[in-house]
């Protein structure tokens, strides 16, 4: 029976196989973490976007079906104040669009947020005690993690260069996520914000590997037996897989953008700062070619979302996704229609097979 090259992630993790949910906020509530968790992967419940009030109510619903361990994953960002100029020029040039659409340019939008980790969520997580929290763009403040870190939780985060790697090991996570630029979604980026110089996952994950003593969990562009065979090959103990699950029925995935992963759209991707105000992959639609996919008018993250929801949900009716954030990652090509569970055992065992030989 073939073996698992290294297990120091399902030793860690207590999961049978070396395969992550990546926790996407949107798409990943609990049926897709009751499906991967069941199937021996490590399931993931995105919290930056849930109250605490959803976020006990969807660890209740995957504890009824399964006591597989859960992964909790926050965001670290540092909210931004609004800058009404800046407001006023993002609206200035969405302007042409509303009036296409026919609404009104002067209409009041919604907020769009993200909640940071912070002393509630932290209260939350020693409650409901998961296995498992990661974070995004950086950890959270030294109090807060060391409490995080009393419950008995094994913490992940996202490195996208060897300085993030190597900062995230001396400030005490259990393991790193090498997430290259490959990767549908936001960047974790927290270092630095030149998304340009990022690396590709097969050049990043060596390097990674190389230089910290922890075990290294691959990311971006990973969506077949081949991709997680090749990250092992490079030093990698584990992969997390994001856009490989968009396509299953767990996934919450807006019609629209269902549809543009299934199209021939889903091989052009580009990373793009209009729809949240901080860079993240996505299939490049109508508003990221005609503004350009990186805009300096854009509002500082989260808050660019908030002038483009009235457009989102004007076009979806029509059944576009011209205005929305259709998150894939640059293999997105390479999907399969499978249940989440079904896929997770499928590519365990496919990789091993490979692995074999």
């Amino acid at each position: 029976m073939p073996s698992w090259p290294d297990t120091r992630i399902p030793d860690l993790f207590n999961i049978q196989l070396p395969i992550l949910q990546a926790p996407m906020a949107g798409p990943c509530l609990h049926e897709m973490a009751i499906a991967v968790g069941q199937a021996g992967g490590l399931a993931a419940l995105p919290c930056a976007m849930l109250g605490a009030a959803q976020v006990r109510s969807e660890v209740a619903l995957i504890r009824a079906q399964t006591a597989a361990p859960l992964n909790l994953n926050f965001f670290c960002h540092t909210p931004q104040a609004p800058d009404a100029s800046r407001e006023a020029a993002w609206r200035a040039r969405l302007r042409p669009y509303y009036l296409e659409l026919g609404l009104d340019p002067e209409m009041p939008v919604p907020v769009s947020s993200r909640n940071p980790f912070d002393a509630a969520m932290c209260e939350l997580v020693e409650e409901l005690r998961p296995a498992v929290v990661s974070f995004h763009f950086g950890l959270p403040a030294a109090d807060l993690l060391a409490r995080v870190k009393a419950t008995g939780a094994k913490v992940l985060s996202s490195a996208t260069t060897v300085a993030e790697a190597r900062w995230l090991e001396a400030h005490g996570v259990d393991a790193i996520i090498a997430q290259g630029a490959e990767a549908g979604g936001h960047r974790g980026v927290f270092l630095q914000d030149e998304v340009y110089s990022q690396l590709g996952t097969f050049a990043l994950v060596p390097q990674v590997v190389d230089a910290v003593k922890l075990p290294v969990i691959a990311a971006g562009g990973i969506m077949d037996a081949r991709g997680i065979a090749a990250a092992f090959m490079l030093g990698a103990s584990a992969v997390q897989l994001g856009t490989a699950y968009l396509f299953t029925p767990e996934a919450k995935v807006a019609p629209a953008h269902r549809a543009a992963l299934r199209s021939p759209a889903a091989e052009t991707t580009a990373l793009t700062n209009l729809f949240t105000g901080r860079p993240a992959r996505g299939i490049v639609n109508r508003l990221m070619r005609e503004v350009g996919p990186l805009s300096a008018l854009a509002p500082a993250f989260p808050l660019a979302g908030g002038a483009l929801t009235p457009l989102r949900a004007a076009a979806e009716a029509q059944g576009s996704g011209d205005f929305m954030s259709l998150w894939a990652g640059q293999a997105a090509p390479l999907g399969r229609e499978r249940g989440a569970g079904a896929l997770t055992r499928e590519l365990a065992e496919q990789t091993l097979a490979l692995l074999s030989r």
